[in-house]
């Protein structure tokens, strides 16, 4: 049986970067991956992620993301390649909406820089949308899209460097902690170590039964539009984007390597789905509860689809991160921010987690993702 200072379960985003923040402490570390690395069956996979400062959903998460961008930019140099493109951010809807009036919460709070442009202002500044009179749009300079497969690769190559072991195509089967240590077995081998960071996203329940919490995984699906006046969507006239309106909240990102304009819903979510049995063909309902919105307010993106994936929210009940020990196995640190947004927190809750299985607690704010929320 090979014994390490930590495992990692789970090598997707917040897997990842936990291997490499324990990968600088000259630890004995080893990721467990059950599929492919960058597989697209989870929540991780796909080319860009929106990244921006004041979050409408929680203003605690800003601290957090101030210190996510530092470490996304100090990762772009230990890579030497650049992952977050800085493009801005207008989020449009309704005044007095979560969105809107959210975003300038959160932004007054923690002095943010942003601005308020009316309907016409925003039509002027961005031509490519429809903003219907009554909207306003929420321009932070500081929003933009990382680059999500490079930042994926970056953290376990640069882990790898360091001297993690990674397996791939090995399931865990179980874990269990012991009198002294965590003991792992796969359906390939058993492993035993200090600690454990577990990291599985819609898989989490599967492997934890007992975790006192709800955790729905939810199927989203992403489309790529042809834009049909491609002028509009150059880089100085096309941010990226949230829109909240009568179809839900959607979100966007302006073209880089993907084949058109990536457009998707973030609610109403879809239907809670089994991962190992989740339908992944893309219909002609989940292009039309996405093209509803695109042709709306945002008509010259309305081309043909031209891609389409699924992906998979994991929410708790009140649909933020869960990041705290398993009750009774203080050994076994559960990590589940795959709710819609938690890529862009990934180098910092990779931070947290590496803190927490090496020294037992974090300088970072974590309060709001404990498990005793939900007594």
């Amino acid at each position: 049986m090979r014994r390490f200072d930590v495992i990692v379960v789970g090598l997707g985003a917040t897997g990842s970067a936990a291997l490499y923040h324990l990968s600088q402490k000259n630890l004995a570390v080893l990721g467990i991956e059950r599929f492919a690395l960058g597989h697209d069956l989870g929540s991780s996979h796909g080319a860009t992620r929106i990244i921006r400062l004041s979050h409408y959903e929680r203003l605690s998460y800003v601290p957090l993301l101030k210190r996510a961008y530092t470490l996304w930019h100090a990762l772009e140099v230990a890579a030497g390649r650049q992952l977050i493109h800085t493009t801005g951010i207008v989020e449009i809807g309704p005044p007095d909406g979560p969105l809107v009036a959210g975003t300038v919460a959160a932004s007054k709070t923690h002095g943010l820089e942003f601005e308020i442009l009316d309907a016409g202002q925003c039509m002027r500044r961005f031509p490519a949308f429809r903003v219907p009179n009554h909207f306003v749009g929420v321009v932070q300079p500081d929003g933009g899209f990382i680059e999500a497969a490079a930042a994926l690769d970056a953290h376990i190559g640069l882990a790898i460097q360091a001297g993690a072991q990674v397996r791939t195509g090995e399931a865990v089967l179980s874990i269990r902690q012991t009198a002294d240590a965590v003991r792992i077995e796969t359906d390939q081998a058993m492993y035993e170590s200090e600690s454990v960071i577990v990291a599985l996203g819609p898989w989490t329940k599967k492997l934890l039964p007992d975790l006192p919490v709800t955790l729905e995984p939810k199927r989203q699906v992403v489309g790529w539009f042809e834009p049909n006046e491609p002028s509009l969507f150059s880089a100085d006239k096309f941010p990226v984007f949230l829109l909240e309106s009568r179809h839900g909240i959607h979100f966007g990102l302006p073209q880089h390597t993907d084949p058109g304009i990536k457009v998707a819903r973030h609610y109403p979510y879809g239907p809670a789905i089994d991962p190992d049995s989740c339908d992944r063909l893309v219909t002609r309902d989940d292009e039309a509860a996405i093209r509803s919105a695109v042709a709306e307010f945002l008509p010259a993106a309305a081309g043909r689809l031209v891609a389409a994936k699924t992906c998979i929210y994991t929410l708790t009940p009140d649909e933020t991160f869960v990041i705290d020990r398993l009750p009774n196995c203080s050994r076994i640190i559960v990590a589940s921010p795959c709710c819609g947004h938690g890529f862009k927190f990934a180098p910092v809750i990779g931070e947290v987690l590496s803190d927490l299985a090496t020294v037992g607690r974090t300088e970072h704010d974590i309060s709001d993702f404990a498990l005793g929320r939900f007594n």
